[in-house]
């Protein structure tokens, strides 16, 4: 009877596990379809948008360095709800519309508990998982985060399209989601065997074993890349649809979006099928024709380009992701995996900042079609380089 329950708990905890990490990420992309209408608002550039986007960037970096295994000592489940707090949190910061220091504190909240439930969320539903189900739990959980932050900005558009009070009403669905959360976070069971209250925070920076540098550049550079198409599809692409295409329709922006995350998680699907060793140079090759894609649709002003460049680019990004998570995971030694993990998650969201914030300036100087350019030339070339880099020097199998 006792086994019964346990096995219960596993089938039940890990898709509640799942469903809290995804309502958590889905918070954290919320504002970007509605930055078109604060900055009409309270009357800002598009430079200052991008600027917005990247304090939440800056809020993981800092979680993850400050806190990233806080988890191991404290436990998943009050570190779960700590996360969930600061969602709410950010949530009640948009809700009361005050100007840019509460968008400002509230994307930072959200960065934050963005950062915590990365690496929590990931390792509870890992650790709920039956045995000889981890695999497949490792996938939920990945494809938990990404169709997260990609239901976010379908949700904001739709409801600030189609239903009223579009500055307000996403983050009060926002809120009734989060407490859902919180009541499944509750009841999960605690995967930490002797957790300690309050643990002293022990910043760990960043550790890359000399052994694994090898396997961790060209991986981490690939990431970098994938993420800031991801950033600049949260930040920027939105503008490029109501300024250069015309299109005003929320939704459609949301849809855009939540199609670049939706092939994301295709992606890292599509990995158990080729495998490690082929699956970084082949993400390397959609993020290249994603972003000339993506370059194209500037160029012609195209909606069908820009889709068609958000479905192979998010392939690609979703692909090099999980090949570069599978193989540095692989090749650390147990002591350094955590760190290492860590280091890799900093440089990844360093390509959903610093690049965005350099498209948000250039756009002051060329204009927002011709700063896109410009972008996704620079990240062609780079993407191009590693790929060639990961063909002739490719990633060991595990």
């Amino acid at each position: 009877m006792i086994v019964r329950t346990n096995e219960a708990g596993r089938r039940l905890g890990g898709p509640a596990a799942a469903a809290v990490f995804a309502i958590g990420m889905a918070g954290t992309t919320l504002p970007t379809p509605l930055y078109g209408l604060y900055r009409e608002q309270l009357g800002f550039s598009e430079l200052l948008v991008t600027v917005v986007f990247a304090v939440y960037a800056i809020g993981v970096i800092s979680a993850l360095l400050v806190a990233g295994d806080y988890s191991d000592e404290a436990g998943r489940r009050p570190v779960l709800l700590t996360a969930l707090a600061l969602s709410a949190a950010s949530a009640l910061c948009f809700l009361l519309e005050g100007g840019l220091p509460l968008l400002f504190t509230g994307r930072l909240l959200s960065g934050l508990a963005a950062g915590l439930l990365s690496g929590t969320a990931t390792a509870t539903v890992l650790e709920l998982a039956a045995p000889g189900r981890e695999a497949r739990a490792a996938f939920v959980a990945t494809a938990a985060g990404m169709g997260g932050l990609g239901c976010g900005p379908l949700l904001s558009g739709l409801l600030a399209q189609y239903a009223p009070w579009p500055l307000g009403l996403s983050f009060l669905v926002n809120l009734a989601l989060v407490a859902v959360a919180c009541v499944l976070t509750w009841f999960l069971r605690e995967t930490v065997p002797h957790p300690v209250r309050w643990p002293r925070l022990r910043p760990q920076g960043l550790t890359v074993p000399p052994e694994v540098r090898g396997v961790f550049v060209p991986s981490a550079l690939a990431a970098f890349v994938g993420f800031a198409l991801l950033g600049v599809f949260l930040a920027v692409a939105p503008a490029f649809l109501s300024q250069t295409l015309g299109e005003r329709n929320l939704a459609v922006s949301g849809a855009v979006v939540f199609s670049v995350f939706l092939a994301s998680t295709g992606g890292q699907a599509l990995l158990g099928r080729i495998g490690v060793g082929r699956g970084l140079p082949a993400g390397c090759l959609f993020l290249v024709a994603g972003l000339l894609l993506v370059g194209a649709s500037l160029a012609a002003e195209s909606l069908p380009l820009l889709v068609l460049g958000a479905l192979c680019g998010g392939l690609g990004q979703g692909l090099a992701f999980r090949a570069g998570m599978t193989a540095i995971s692989g090749a650390a030694p147990p002591e350094h995996r955590g760190g290492t993990i860590s280091a890799y998650f900093v440089v990844a969201y360093l390509g959903i900042s610093v690049p965005v914030v350099a498209v948000g300036a250039l756009t002051l100087w060329l204009g927002l079609k011709n700063a896109g350019m410009v972008f996704t030339a620079c990240l062609v070339v780079l993407s191009a380089g590693i790929g060639l880099h990961v063909q002739r020097h490719p990633l060991p199998k595990s």
